[in-house]
């Protein structure tokens, strides 16, 4: 080892960790034919999540790999929307359909982690639902459509919103609107 040098000092600053992970779902060569010929392209499905519960998909097009992932990326950064994880699990059982794709997803206990297969796996691991029962009812290898079911059974849940309000927030708001009704 060098005079002065510690080994466990580096030269770089360390990166930040990023606030999303990422992952390529489906990475596809597409081919659009036109009057002058062929013009080949790539196709990128990106799922996004934080495991805490955020959640967001894009699928975006670029004439190489890396320009057609990042597009996605910021087209899943658009579709963000937060999974109710309720005793750690999902609030109750939904089934939601899209094209030919049929997704059934239900509440699962403790302890028995996701069980599911396929892109519906995926989405659940990453959006951090820690306990899940699914299954891809149809005979559909879609990804996209199993993606775009799975989006619209997460949206489909109904959970009651519980506001609680401290004592002496509630006199300031009541005063308030008395002091309002008074300068009326």
């Amino acid at each position: 080892m060098a005079k002065g040098k510690d080994k466990n000092r580096s030269s770089r600053p360390k990166a930040e960790k990023p606030e999303f992970d990422q992952q390529i779902l489906d990475l596809a060569r597409v081919t659009r034919v036109t009057k002058g010929g062929k013009q080949m392209s790539f196709r990128a499905t990106v799922l996004i999540g934080d495991h805490r519960g955020r959640v967001g998909y894009g699928v975006d097009k670029g004439k190489d790999v890396q320009m057609a992932v990042n597009k996605a990326v910021n087209q899943a950064h658009k579709t963000i929307f937060n999974v109710p994880i309720i005793r750690d699990t999902i609030p109750h059982a939904v089934m939601a359909k899209y094209g030919a794709a049929k997704v059934l997803i239900q509440p699962a206990p403790r302890g028995s982690g996701i069980i599911a297969g396929g892109a519906v796996r995926v989405v659940l691991e990453i959006a951090g639902v820690p306990n899940a029962s699914a299954k891809i009812l149809g005979r559909t290898g879609n990804k996209m459509n199993n993606i775009k079911a799975t989006f619209d059974a997460l949206h489909a849940f109904k959970v009651k919103a519980k506001v609680f309000v401290k004592p002496a927030e509630k006199k300031e708001a009541v005063v308030s609107v008395e002091e309002k009704k008074m300068v009326k």
